[in-house]
């Protein structure tokens, strides 16, 4: 895929930074740095605008994992790369080089409310998988020393369903992918990537999404209950639910 000049990395005028001092917990965290910019899908003719959480540090990092996180459908206001700041900064602050994409643009239909999900909304999703895919492939140009044999999705209901969609498009490609409360599209029956999920207390899932009981112990699955609802997954959401969920996670990466 080729892309515009104007959207590399290393272009200064295209990167707009900040740093968050994280507190200590019992293990050092490390101060955490936001980049934000716009990359170029020149064969779809798209804009993807990425914010890259990472730690701020003088020390390289061998081996550094690498997560990507998709938001939640926002009726294409556009922003909801950021909403959900409370887990992609705990992320960084542990070490990881955390990747969130704004998958919705002002331009693009917004997702139909009638008819099949899993008909109507499978190209919004493939839409999203695209982004991914394409978003791997730019860091594998300009941050290669990057850890993609280890590659973890984080994605939360609309971004969920298209986490789940590209793992199974790309299974070779995830490790871990960890869903929080997707709905519609249908998880991966695989030990390989690792499949975590996260499930809210108001919304359920459509028929066929979460593996059974006998497809859990089979491939080892992680279907988590909480008592967190749907629309709490982000910024929203109390300290003590964003806690839950970020233990959760980081429970998860580190198995």
């Amino acid at each position: 895929m080729k892309y515009s000049v104007s959207v590399i990395f290393t272009i200064p005028l295209m990167i707009i930074s900040c740093t968050v001092q994280k507190k200590n917990t019992k293990h050092r965290d490390y101060v955490v740095q936001l980049d934000t910019l716009t990359l170029f899908d020149q064969s779809r003719n798209r804009k993807i605008p990425v914010a890259i959480y990472q730690p701020k540090t003088n020390k390289k990092i061998l081996r550094q994992q690498l997560i990507i996180f998709n938001h939640g459908y926002g009726l294409n206001k556009g922003g909801d790369y950021f909403v959900y700041s409370y887990l992609t900064e705990k992320l960084a602050s542990k070490g990881y080089f955390t990747v969130s994409i704004q998958h919705e643009l002002a331009t693009d239909n917004l997702i139909p409310v009638e008819g099949k999900p899993q008909i109507v909304r499978r190209p919004f999703w493939q839409n999203g998988s695209a982004n991914i895919l394409f978003v791997i492939n730019e860091l594998k140009k300009t941050n290669p020393e990057l850890d993609f044999r280890h590659l973890t999705l984080i994605g939360h209901s609309n971004g969920g369903d298209m986490a789940a969609l590209f793992s199974n498009q790309h299974p070779n490609m995830v490790y871990k992918l960890i869903t929080m409360d997707n709905r519609r599209m249908f998880l991966p029956r695989t030990s390989i990537p690792k499949i975590y999920t996260l499930r809210s207390n108001d919304y359920p899932a459509d028929e066929g999404v979460l593996p059974t009981e006998e497809e859990q112990k089979k491939y080892h699955m992680t279907v988590q209950p909480t008592l967190i609802n749907h629309g709490h997954m982000d910024n929203k959401g109390s300290n003590e639910e964003k806690r839950i969920l970020n233990d959760f996670i980081l429970q998860y990466l580190s198995e």
